[in-house]
This record gives C-alpha cells, structure tokens and sequence, in this order.
C-alpha cells in the first residue's frame, strides 16, 4: 500500500497527497460488523497538486469538474469486509479516474465518403429486402 500512487506512464501521486479516512461500513456483516472500519474514503487535492504539470492538471480538473468538491477528488471503496482490501481498491479507482482525465484527448475523425461499391451494395440489399416484403404482402 505505501509508495507513490501510479496512475499512467510516468505520472504518480506521492502518497504524503493522499487523504485518507476510515469509517464503518454499512450493511449487513458478522460479529465484527460495529467493530471495524473497513469503508474507506479516500481523497486527493488535485487543484494544489505539484505531481501533475499544469496543462496535465488544468484537463484533469476541466473533465472531473462535477465530482471535485473544492478542488478535492474523493473515492469510496466499502465492498470488501477489509480494510486492506477496501484501501486497494480505492487506489485503483482513484488511479483510472485520473488516468482517464489525464488521457490526450482522441484523434479527431477524418470524414470519409462511402465507397462507391458500398454505396451499390448497400442499394442491392435494400431492394432485396423490400422484394422479400411485398412478396409477404399477398397483394402483390
């Protein structure tokens, strides 16, 4: 669990930036279900990281603009009845959420003609299919 959170390429959250709260998780469970604090929160300020470059964090906080909370990502993670569990899966899906707001954006589509064959094809088919029909038809 300890060491820098790897989120894609040469990109890694140090852990001293990672908050980490931990409560009881709800629902049923066995006797140590009033016990132990297996839900686990886990946050990252990703408007005063320095992990990030600025045109990095500048698209992270553009696309994860409506689950900020002051410029604060938080993950929860309480499926597991453990803690240690529950922990290693907030790190992952802390780690994809930002690897996928730190993504370049695609490629843009080139626009391309369909072929004139395609187009034939695709014409051919649809006669077909619109003699198939009215055969049904019986008033043919």
């Amino acid at each position: 669990m300890s060491g820098p959170l790897l989120v894609r390429g040469a990109i890694a959250i140090p852990e001293d930036e990672l908050q980490w709260r931990f409560s009881r998780a709800s629902g049923p469970g066995g006797q140590g279900v009033n016990t132990t604090d297996s839900r686990v929160e886990l946050s990252f300020d990703l408007a005063s990281t320095s992990a990030l470059g600025p045109a990095l964090k500048e698209r992270a906080l553009e696309r994860l603009a409506g689950r900020l909370t002051g410029g604060v990502i938080t993950v929860v993670a309480s499926e597991h009845r453990s803690q240690l569990r529950n922990r290693a899966a907030a790190q992952v899906r802390l780690a994809h959420l930002l690897g996928e707001a730190v993504a370049p954006p695609p490629k843009r589509r080139r626009p391309t003609k369909p072929s004139r064959a395609a187009v034939q094809r695709r014409l051919t088919e649809k006669k077909h299919r619109s003699d198939l029909k009215r055969l049904r038809r019986g008033d043919h």
